[in-house]
């Protein structure tokens, strides 16, 4: 299973390589943008909300959809806390030998 993460393009780095800089949840990185460009400027997506996988932006995505999965992300890694807590919780009242 392969998981988007939502991102913003705010600056192109290298036309050329077609690479750009997104914000991933106040994160900056480098992208490949050559899924989204779409034979227009390469410009034109500075402030468009993308999925980012492995270092490519690989769909656009608005920013209400944007915002909501960041929501779904953040809950699932608070309950992945929780089940690590559990874990550990459950592993501490298990006899030693």
């Amino acid at each position: 299973m392969c998981l988007g993460i939502p991102g913003q393009i705010i600056a192109i780095t290298d036309a050329d390589l077609m690479m750009a800089v997104a914000e991933i949840s106040g994160v900056r990185r480098e992208v490949n943008v050559a899924c989204i460009a779409e034979g227009a400027p390469l410009e034109t997506l500075v402030g468009t909300w993308t999925l980012i996988h492995v270092g490519f932006a690989m769909s656009r995505i608005d920013e209400d959809e944007a915002a909501k999965t960041l929501d779904v992300l953040r809950e699932l890694g608070e309950a992945q806390e929780v089940l690590d807590a559990m874990a550990e919780g459950a592993e501490s009242l298990r006899p030693r030998r």
